[in-house]
C-alpha cells in the first residue's frame, strides 16, 4: 500500500516507520509527508530519507495532496487536528494514540496531556493503541493494542518513554495486519 504520514510535530514516529521499512519489517512505502506545522522537525526528517514533505493547513488542501500522490492508506503520526479524509479514503486511516482506549482518550487527550492524567490517576498499567480514526476522536475500530506495566514512583515522563517504545511495536504490527487482512476486515466488527 501507498501510504501518507500526517504528523504535526518532530516525526519521531516516522523515524520508526523508515527505519522498519528499510530493515523490512514493516509493510508498504511512504508516499508523502504532510504536516499542518510549517516548520515541523518532521517535515525536515521527511526530505532527508527522501520523501516529498508538504506543509498543508485544512482537510481540503491535504487531501488535495494525497490525491496527487495516490495513497492508499493515512497514517495519522503524532498529526493534533482531527482530519476528514475523502469520501473514498473514509475507512482508510489509521492513528496511534498514547492509551489504552476506550481510557484516556478522546477531545483534549494527548501526548502529555494522557501520561499526566494517567499518572494522577495512578493506574497500574497504560500503553497504545492503534485503531481506525472516524469522525469521532479515538472511536473507530481498534487494530492493536499494546500495554506496558507501570511502577508507583514513575514519572508522566516516564510514561510516556515506555509507551512511546510500545508505540514503536504496535504501528507497524497493525500496518502490517491491515496490508495482509484488508481495511474491511477491521470495520465488520
Amino acid at each position: 500500500m501507498r501510504m501518507a504520514v500526517l504528523l504535526s510535530g518532530s516525526g519521531r514516529t516516522l523515524d520508526n516507520f523508515h527505519a522498519r521499512i528499510a530493515d523490512g519489517t514493516m509493510q508498504g512505502t511512504i508516499a508523502v509527508v504532510i504536516s499542518n506545522v510549517k516548520d515541523a522537525l518532521g517535515l525536515r526528517k521527511a526530505e532527508n530519507y527522501g520523501y516529498p514533505a508538504v506543509h498543508a493547513v485544512g482537510n481540503d488542501a491535504i487531501n488535495t495532496i494525497i490525491a496527487d500522490h495516490d495513497v492508499e492508506l493515512i497514517l495519522l503520526a503524532g498529526f493534533l487536528k482531527l482530519y476528514e479524509p475523502p469520501g473514498h479514503l473514509k475507512k482508510n486511516v489509521l492513528n496511534i494514540h498514547p492509551s489504552l482506549i476506550p481510557s484516556f482518550c478522546g477531545p483534549g487527550f494527548y501526548g502529555m496531556k494522557v501520561h499526566r492524567a494517567v499518572h494522577g490517576r495512578g493506574v497500574k498499567v497504560s500503553g497504545c493503541t492503534v485503531h481506525f480514526a472516524n469522525e469521532v476522536y479515538d472511536e473507530g475500530p481498534i487494530v492493536v493494542q499494546k500495554c506496558v506495566a507501570l511502577a508507583d514512583g514513575d514519572t508522566p515522563e516516564d510514561i510516556a518513554a515506555r509507551v512511546f517504545a510500545a508505540e514503536c511495536e504496535a504501528f507497524p504490527e497493525a500496518i502490517n495486519l491491515v496490508h495482509a487482512r484488508g481495511i474491511d476486515a477491521f470495520w465488520g466488527k
